[in-house]
């Protein structure tokens, strides 16, 4: 039992890289979306703050801004994980 399995360690021993890169990179597409949503909606809110009767179309265009970079997280955490998946 102890040979097959000194035996297959070698072979997916370069596999961990992969996997740990795609572990970071998805991480970092987390906190980077987080960090931009998070600006755009304080900035949004000082806006507001500012011009209140101008609320409405800031925050429509905050939902949609937020809406674009929710989507391209997603796409960036599918290719992340389907890079991880190669292994």
């Amino acid at each position: 039992m102890v040979d097959i399995l000194a035996q297959a360690a070698p072979m997916f021993a370069d596999k961990g890289l992969l996997a740990l890169g795609a572990g970071l990179g998805a991480g970092l597409i987390c906190i980077g979306s987080a960090k931009g949503i998070g600006h755009l909606a304080g900035q949004a809110m000082e806006g507001i703050a500012r011009q209140p009767e101008a609320g409405g179309r800031i925050g429509t265009n905050m939902i949609i801004a937020a809406a674009l970079i929710e989507g391209f997280t997603f796409f960036a955490l599918l290719i992340c994980f389907q890079l991880g998946g190669k292994f």
